[in-house]
């Protein structure tokens, strides 16, 4: 009886993942094309924490050749197609200076193809579930072609967010003032001695 369940289950999972998938990748298109603040500090983190990424990325693609021929080369060559594209959305936002800080609207037909490109590959992963399944039920060898693909997708995707972050921390750190600036601006003080005015109680300074 255990054993009904399980693919039960996972069918169940399989078809909740299909009905939430418009309503994910509609709110996805949502935040994208939102205006938002540059905070330092989370542009900083993400900057440096999708670097790591993308390391570990390239190196587990390089290890995966083994079993996928060509997919550290389809992966390197998404992950530097994805910097191109996010040096031109860099190019395509609209920026705007506010007194507590940065703000910028990417650009929505950009936010928009990045969109379908990923339900595209969330389709093609599914279609690539089901043909693992049947190719392992059938006991028949499945080429690799689809997962390298796959894998250069995934290396645009996490290439354009990098590069994307790291136009955003250039530009903050452009646009913060020097170290040694004050943080407060005062008049330069005047040399001359202070006059002094008599008040109705005697002479103040």
């Amino acid at each position: 009886m255990p054993l009904l369940i399980l693919p039960l289950v996972l069918l169940l999972v399989l078809f909740l993942a299909v009905i939430l998938l418009p309503v994910s990748l509609v709110q996805r298109f949502r935040y994208g094309r939102a205006r938002r603040g540059a905070w330092p500090w989370l542009v900083s983190f993400n900057f440096w924490f999708l670097l790591g990424a993308s390391g570990v990325f390239l190196l587990v693609s390089a290890l995966m050749q083994w079993w996928f021929p060509h997919n550290l080369l389809q992966a390197g060559l998404g992950w530097l197609a994805g910097v191109a594209l996010g040096i031109i959305a860099l190019w395509l936002t609209r920026y705007e200076r506010a007194v507590d800080g940065l703000y910028y609207t990417p650009n929505v037909w950009l936010v928009l193809s990045l969109t379908l490109l990923v339900a595209g590959r969330l389709l093609v992963s599914l279609v690539q579930i089901y043909r693992q399944g049947s190719a392992w039920w059938s006991g028949a060898h499945l080429a690799g072609d689809w997962h390298a693909g796959l894998v250069a997708v995934a290396g645009l995707l996490l290439g354009y967010a990098l590069a994307y972050q790291w136009g955003l921390r250039r530009r903050l750190r452009r646009l913060a003032p020097p170290l040694s600036s004050r943080p407060f601006s005062s008049k330069p003080q005047s040399s001359k001695p202070a006059l002094k005015t008599k008040g109705p109680r005697g002479p103040l300074v």
